[in-house]
């Protein structure tokens, strides 16, 4: 089976790594789709975050990296994915994470989302939350890779 694995990975963190980790140990493959998104200012262009991802990935078999515009069960049905994968960290993502199952249901009923609950350890994550922390100059190595810390870290001291 494919998944689907759709999100912005501005930057990407280890629950997102996890999560593709496992999805692709569920599924066999999971295609990670970075989302292009005109109206939000992302920290990383598209091929960077592709970039960091594909680093991120390169031990970890049957996955792949895209970009996409547009509707996630666009994207879904051009890549023949089999689903759609959605990590949650806390109740308070699950509200949300169902109403965008929902929509995407209501668009084509062909696409089951499936949620992985995101490993205790890594619950607090988010990428809103590490770019916060390496704007003020805080530890990160814990949360993203290596070389993505470092990337963050870079442009906060320019």
């Amino acid at each position: 089976m494919k998944a689907l694995y759709p999100g912005s990975f501005d930057p990407l963190t280890f629950g997102h790594l996890d999560l593709i980790q496992r999805g692709s140990d569920l599924f066999g493959e999971v295609l990670i789709a970075v989302l292009e998104n005109p109206s939000k200012k992302a920290t990383f262009p598209c091929e960077r975050r592709i970039e960091q991802i594909k680093n991120a990935t390169r031990d970890i078999s049957g996955c792949r990296t895209i970009a996409f515009k547009g509707l996630t069960v666009d994207c879904a049905r051009e890549h023949n994915a089999d689903l759609i994968l959605r990590g949650l960290r806390a109740m308070s993502d699950f509200e949300y994470e169902l109403q965008v199952a929902h929509t995407n249901r209501s668009l084509n009923n062909q696409y089951e989302t499936i949620f992985l609950a995101t490993e205790t350890h890594h619950s607090f994550l988010s990428s809103s939350l590490v770019k916060e922390v390496a704007r003020f100059g805080g530890e990160i190595r814990h949360m993203v890779p290596e070389f993505i810390a470092k990337d963050l870290l870079a442009l906060n001291t320019n």
